[in-house]
């Protein structure tokens, strides 16, 4: 089952692949394709929302093309132990970070929740390897606060904002700082 595919004009449309056992996308694609049949209008404010270890994670849907699940990754050498290697989506080379090692926390084994969200960002395209991704909820501005400082400089520089919801907070990341674009586009071999 999936989402429908981008159509070249307008813009992008989500699409959900459900395969390898992804029962929390499917537990949750119900919010996800509702998206997708208006074609993501009103999507400001709205977030994809995840969970690694145990942080959970917002992301701005816009941002959101893809939910896989775990296939085949080709490790590329000599790139940064985060990135897992790459895969093939319809003949797109899409470069795989693991955001457990992203975010410096230990390696963990792979299980049947474990999914590869694909972002893309300036006609390039990523995987998040996330351990499990909850639901997509919406966070307006009024909703987020400034992450924490920590003696006067910020710690942890993946996050953009907190996004305070009714079931608890939601680290908001900055999709540019995840991907620091030149790594990625050196591990696609397209830069």
């Amino acid at each position: 089952m999936s989402g429908p595919a981008q159509t070249g004009h307008g813009p992008p449309v989500l699409r959900i692949d459900f395969c390898r056992g992804c029962t929390t996308v499917n537990e949750n694609s119900q919010a996800l394709l509702e998206l997708t049949e208006d074609g993501m209008d009103g999507m400001e404010g709205k977030h994809l929302t995840f969970r690694v270890e145990q942080g959970r994670y917002g992301i701005g849907i816009g941002y959101v093309t893809e939910i896989i699940g775990l296939q085949d990754i080709t490790p590329v050498p000599h790139t940064h132990p985060y990135v897992k290697g790459i895969v093939n989506l319809r003949g797109t080379i899409v470069p795989v970070v693991d955001m457990r090692l992203r975010f410096g926390l230990p390696e963990s084994a792979y299980t049947d929740r474990t999914c590869i969200v694909v972002l893309s960002k300036d006609d390039m395209s990523i995987g998040l390897v996330v351990d499990e991704v909850l639901e997509v909820a919406a966070i307006g501005e009024e909703s987020t606060k400034p992450p924490p400082q920590h003696g006067g400089t910020r710690k942890n520089h993946f996050v953009k904002g907190i996004g305070v919801t009714a079931d608890g907070v939601k680290q908001l990341l900055d999709i540019n700082r995840i991907f620091e674009l030149e790594e990625a586009q050196e591990a696609a071999g397209t830069g």
